[in-house]
Formats: C-alpha cells, structure tokens, sequence
C-alpha cells in the first residue's frame, strides 16, 4: 500500500507561503478545487474526491490524528463517474460530510505542497512526502521537517485531524446530501 509522510498546519497568510513554495518547486503551481465526501469506514477514512469537470477519485486512507508529522497508509482509484459513485457509496455506507477546497498544489522533488483555502476554515497548508518502498518513515520526517523550516511553519502550527474534523468542531458541517 502505498504511505507518505505528512503534516497539516493552520497559515494565517497563504499569499506569504506561496513564492516560498514556488521557490523549492521551480514549476508552477497547478490549481485544483475538491469537493470531497466522506462516507462511514470502520477502518480508516473513505472520500470521494470530485474535480468538477467529471473525474474523481475514491481514496482510502488510515493515519494517526495527532497534530505531529505522521504516516499515511492510502490506495486512490480514479473515476469517470463521481457523482453515480457518490449516490451509490451513499446508499451502502452513509454520508459523514463534506469538505470543500481549493488547492494550490507545487511539487517539490518528491513531495506534494498544498496551499488550501477550505470553506468555513480558512487558509493550511499541508505537506505530503511520498515514501520509496522500504524507506523508513524517518527518512520522510527529515525531509518533512526540513521543508516546514523553509515554508516558516513551526511545529505550534500544526493541527490534528482532517479537515471534516475540524469542521465538524467548529459547528460548521453541512448537510451531507450530495
């Protein structure tokens, strides 16, 4: 199963962190908007992510909640149909929430750079190191931490728990009817 190492950490300014992203990625940014459903999964987190132009992807994923650097076990599978899966994952499983997005992505070797403005939270930023089979998940931590100190994030900024998470604290969950 593939794994990376990540973070999530509340910014007060992603237009500061953005040219600092720019920099270690050399390339620019790719603009992504989400609309991801999460469905009940006893064993992890199950969402539908839908792009808005009729692609999606259904990704599974396990990892620890705390607010630290943290593995991630995950399996994604692409979809043509979003919204006939959604319907259909809705009927079997249940709906638990959604979150919406937009994500700024950069790509900086190896890790995935996202510059998120999620609706009813405000601005993150998250770091995704993609680990080699076989690779220790200290090697990604390094590499992680390294990065964090670049982009001026500080170990106090990082928060715990999904995005559905921190929604669903802040009183801000929506009917989840897709």
């Amino acid at each position: 199963m593939p794994r990376n190492v990540e973070i999530k950490a509340r910014v007060a300014d992603l237009a500061a962190i953005e040219p600092l992203a720019a920099a270690l990625s050399g390339r620019e940014p790719v603009i992504i908007r989400q609309d991801d459903t999460f469905f009940r999964c006893p064993n992890g987190r199950l969402k539908l992510r839908d792009f808005g132009d009729g692609t999606g992807e259904l990704i599974f994923y396990r990892r620890d909640d705390s607010p630290s650097l943290k593995e991630s076990f995950y399996e994604i599978s692409p979809t043509r149909s979003p919204d006939t899966l959604r319907k259909t994952l809705t009927l079997a499983w249940g709906v638990i929430g959604r979150v919406r997005k937009t994500r700024l992505l950069f790509l900086a070797g190896r890790t995935r750079i996202h510059l998120d403005r999620v609706e009813g939270l405000g601005e993150f930023l998250e770091l995704e190191v993609v680990l080699r089979d076989g690779e220790s998940t200290q090697a990604g931590m390094a590499e992680a931490r390294t990065l964090m100190a670049s982009l001026g994030v500080a170990p106090g900024h990082l928060v715990a728990g999904a995005y559905l998470d921190l929604l669903s604290a802040a009183g801000k969950t929506e009917d989840p009817a897709p």
